[in-house]
């Protein structure tokens, strides 16, 4: 099984976002990803709007609904109720619920699922109640998988940010592989789906796919968009989904 890729837009939409003007356009990159070969499409409106608009969310949905009906879209963000009601009136494939401050730059850590459990529970019950598939955001080891489980969330993402980072030393990187693949190995055999995200490249894919075959999917948003300055929006799709089919 080849894992699926969904492209994050933000960084685009930070682009955007810089100066009062349409481009570059979310929805015409998100067109042209698509059109290329990706899976679905991510987004994750933070309250200030830095970059994805809450105006966004339904263009991308009809975009999806009219142009690309086989995909996804898939919002993820801190489940306040302003997101909650978000998330139930564009009706995404997939909800990832990250444990993010507002003031944060990005997403930078999972759930501390033991002593956050309570409070996920109604939440992914409100989500699943919809008909849509949750995932939480997971830091890389096996700490509270049980609790997460007991959740009802459909997927863990496992947060691969401390493995893209460690781009310059190969030793760190594999530490790093080796628990993120000891992370998968607990959360599949408790039954859940597994995702993964965050600092995701054309170089680090082939060794995380290899480690963890059974991976369902990747968002990737900030190496996609610095690759596509180079090599253009639907060649690096093209790139990242045969990184997804390499195997070192």
């Amino acid at each position: 099984m080849t894992a699926k890729l969904s492209v994050n837009l933000n960084a685009i939409a930070m682009l955007r976002n810089r100066r009062d003007l349409p481009w570059p356009s979310v929805t015409g990159m998100g067109r042209i990803a698509l059109g290329a070969g990706a899976s679905g499409l991510t987004v994750h409106p933070r309250p200030d709007q830095r970059h994805i608009r809450f105006a966004d969310l339904g263009e991308i949905r009809a975009l999806i609904d009219d142009e690309f009906p086989g995909a996804e879209f898939n919002i993820e963000g801190f489940p306040t109720e302003r997101f909650l009601e978000l998330v139930e009136k564009y009706e995404p494939e997939q909800v990832t619920l990250v444990p993010d401050d507002p003031t944060q730059a990005t997403s930078d850590h999972g759930w501390d699922f033991e002593t956050k459990a309570d409070f996920l529970t109604p939440i992914v019950a409100r989500l699943k109640s919809r008909a849509m598939r949750v995932s939480l955001f997971a830091d890389p080891g096996p700490k509270g998988l049980k609790a997460a489980k007991a959740t009802g969330a459909d997927r863990i993402e496992l947060y691969t940010g401390p493995y893209g980072g460690a781009h310059a030393s190969p030793k760190a990187a594999a530490e790093e592989l080796r628990k993120l693949g000891a992370a998968a190995d607990a959360a599949l055999a408790l039954g859940f789906e597994i995702n993964a995200g965050h600092d995701l490249t054309v170089e680090n894919l082939p060794a995380l796919v290899k480690r963890i075959p059974a991976l369902g999917e990747v968002s990737i948003g900030h190496g996609l968009t610095a690759d596509a300055l180079r090599h253009g929006m639907a060649d690096s799709v093209r790139r990242f989904l045969n990184a997804l089919e390499l195997t070192p």
